[in-house]
């Protein structure tokens, strides 16, 4: 039997890092700014290359560095950088002559993949020729939610250029002032406004009216001659066109429109119209103003128009209804006739969907429970197919000109963000980006297991707890955190979570579930919570902590709950309503009280849509008190850390406020952390590690022996 004298074990782990022998160790807050994070896939258009970015947090300016690297598709070879050192590259874009273009120290370069040690300077001759982002390649162009975009469009014969142009407003005859007036209104200091939508969360205040025609004049659609220069009106509608698209033929030109943009009482209805070239007729092909269309593309033979459709927020609300409308994949007839419903059969939302080039198919990506995937509907008519499988979430899907290859990024719990490439069936699925390895090699992460329960009415429920890192079950009782999602309609699922790792490598469990209202459930899962928010996500939440608490070696006296916008409503709810169970809690921008956040927030939507009304319908207004936490706040036991931004206009200061007042006047333990000249979404790496910074160390005061930090902290 080999003897390894203790020396030369020492020697054998110093020389074998990536053996069994090296200890690797949690994940510190420092390292916020060492992970290196990978997005933005852009395959080339022969399928042989695939480029991306890789971002790294700087502390010294609060922002970022991002690099452009390379990758073959066969993963014959490594991914490399290709852009400069030290230069901030963004952008990565092919042109058609098989270059990658990107934007560099404030200049566009160009590199060929096969020679990346060449860079060259784009000439402004050059620097508009081809070009094919990011954004899906052959995708991003084909039946995304935002269309072709507003830029000038040539028609497939080159003879016209169609562009969308501002139409100016008559100005408003000014009041004539006396010498008097005029120095007093000089003399003012402050804001008038006497429209509705006046402080958007994260705009200024107060905000140009934006059914001022003055403000946001109409756009009308225009054609130039190629030939002569010549150029002439072709809409007449006094809206504001988008995502125009040129058909086949060159006759016509499809756009969209929201028609009631001008009206400040109604929350927009998007249509689908098409005007000829020819003689300027205006036609809108969706008649039923219960719903709105977005992202309209003609199909490559010309035959369909696909849309994707919703029901109307305004049509929500008139009719009081207990749900929302299904948003669903449309296609429209060119030449006029009966609509067809895609995903009437499918029970989730249909994004960023595209035509394939032999327009038999529509390719679009859902969210399934934790999971983003592929799919794709005959055009035909018929069952909905899921390409690419797996607990993972994918994103990001560009496609070679073939359209049979596609660059995608894959989101895991355990692993931060890679780059993959596939056939368009799913199958011959490549990893070709390894960027986190080494960075793996010292850190260990956190175990995280995907729970499947049922709630209190017995309706199943997705979960996922985040272990302790180094967790051992004979080293218990641990402590947890249960961590909601905000929304509430979107949903937690498969992707690295730098913060629930922190937790995690400071010996948290932490739980996040997929409560009623979350995405990827399907529509009765989705509205499950209609005129009562609180109520059954908040059971789904406690059902998920009986679960872990009953299985694990948690201490249900050490139990603290965090979240952000939704989910710190819904660490309000559950410190007021199951207030035995909570030691500690940190709500970021969380609402306390409906009444007062109809007025205050810039989304009242929310409430006439989900609670029936503003507070003064009687069914509304029960609903919002019952529903409120503060009604409940002199009921929490749980020490209470507040995060707000300074200038949050989602969920207003005043929430917080109200909330904190309340618990000072128990005698609970609680504290306000406000970022200033932050809004909704509180941003900026300095903001990221000073908060998690503080919510590890309130966690760790309220639920560790002692108060004691974890040594992982340093």
């Amino acid at each position: 039997m080999l003897r390894i004298r203790p020396r030369l074990a020492l020697a054998l782990v110093a020389v074998l890092p990536g053996s069994v022998f090296a200890q690797k160790r949690g994940l510190a807050i420092e390292d916020y700014y060492r992970m290196k994070n990978v997005g933005s896939p852009s395959i080339s258009p022969d399928g042989r290359w695939v480029a991306f970015d890789v971002t790294t947090r700087v502390e010294a300016t609060n922002g970022s560095e991002s690099e452009v690297w390379v990758v073959p598709t066969d993963a014959s070879a490594a991914a490399r950088r290709v852009s400069p050192s030290g230069a901030n590259s963004t952008g990565p874009s092919w042109r058609d002559d098989g270059r990658l273009r990107f934007a560099s120290g404030g200049v566009a370069l160009v590199v060929d993949p096969a020679a990346p040690d060449r860079v060259d300077t784009v000439t402004a001759d050059a620097a508009g020729r081809g070009g094919r982002g990011a954004a899906g390649g052959r995708g991003g162009g084909r039946g995304g939610r935002g269309g072709g975009g507003d830029i000038a469009q040539t028609s497939p014969d080159g003879q016209w250029v169609a562009a969308v142009r501002a139409v100016p407003f008559p100005k408003r005859p000014v009041e004539t002032l006396n010498d008097f007036e005029k120095r007093h209104e000089e003399k003012f200091k402050g804001a008038q406004f006497d429209w509705m939508r006046f402080h958007p969360d994260g705009g200024p205040f107060p905000l140009p009216n934006p059914t001022d025609p003055e403000v946001n004049p109409p756009q009308e659609i225009f054609v130039t001659s190629a030939g002569s220069g010549a150029d002439r009106q072709l809409t007449k509608l006094g809206l504001r066109p988008t995502g125009m698209q040129w058909s086949k033929d060159g006759t016509t030109i499809l756009f969209t429109a929201d028609s009631m943009y001008r009206n400040e009482l109604s929350y927009g209805r998007t249509e689908i119209w098409t005007v000829t070239v020819a003689d300027g007729q205006l036609h809108r092909l969706t008649a039923n103003t219960d719903f709105g269309c977005n992202g309209a593309r003609y199909s490559p033979d010309g035959r369909w128009i696909l849309a994707t459709r919703g029901m109307a927020d305004d049509a929500i609300i008139a009719k009081k209804i207990n749900h929302g409308g299904a948003t669903d994949l449309v296609l429209l007839p060119a030449a006029g006739g009966r609509e067809i419903n895609l995903t009437a059969d499918w029970d989730y939302l249909p994004t960023a969907p595209y035509w394939s080039d032999d327009s038999r198919y529509i390719y679009f990506t859902g969210g399934v429970g934790g999971t983003t995937h592929l799919f794709r509907a005959p055009a035909a008519g018929g069952p909905v197919e899921q390409i690419t499988k797996g607990e993972r979430r994918l994103g990001g899907f560009s496609y070679d000109r073939t359209h049979s290859k596609m660059a995608y990024t894959v989101g895991l719990m355990e692993t931060p963000t890679e780059i993959y490439v596939a056939n368009i069936d799913g199958t011959g699925e490549k990893q070709l980006t390894r960027i986190s390895d080494e960075f793996l090699r010292d850190v260990e992460l956190s175990k995280v297991e995907r729970l499947q329960f049922k709630s209190l009415d017995g309706t199943p429920v997705e979960g996922w707890l985040v272990f302790p890192q180094g967790y051992r079950a004979d080293r218990g009782p641990y402590p947890l955190i249960v961590a909601s999602h905000g929304g509430p309609h979107s949903a937690d699922g498969y992707g690295f979570n730098f913060k629930n790792q922190y937790l995690g490598a400071n010996g948290y469990f932490v739980l996040f579930v997929n409560f009623r209202s979350s995405t990827g459930y399907g529509e009765k899962f989705l509205w499950g919570t209609w005129g009562a928010w609180g109520t059954k996500d908040g059971q789904d939440v406690m059902a998920g902590v009986d679960l872990v608490q009953a299985k694990y070696p948690i201490d249900k006296r050490r139990t603290g709950a965090m979240g952000h916008s939704y989910g710190g409503f819904m660490t309000n709810w559950l410190i007021t309503h199951y207030a035995d169970r909570f030691a500690a809690a940190i709500p970021g921008a969380g609402i306390a009280n409906w009444t007062s956040d109809y007025g205050n927030s810039d989304i009242p939507i929310t409430k006439e849509k989900e609670f029936w009304g503003g507070p003064w319908d009687p069914r509304a207004l029960e609903a919002m008190i019952r529903q409120s936490p503060l009604m409940a706040a002199n009921k929490v036991k749980a020490a209470t850390l507040f995060i707000i931004g300074e200038v949050d206009q989602r969920v207003p200061y005043s929430e917080t406020q109200q909330m904190y007042v309340a618990i000072k006047k128990t005698g609970t333990p609680a504290k306000v952390i406000q970022y200033a000249g932050m809004p909704h979404g509180i941003s900026g790496n300095w903001n990221s590690v000073h908060r998690m910074l503080n919510e590890r160390r309130w966690m760790d005061m309220y639920l560790k022996p002692n108060g004691k930090p974890s040594a992982n902290h340093q």
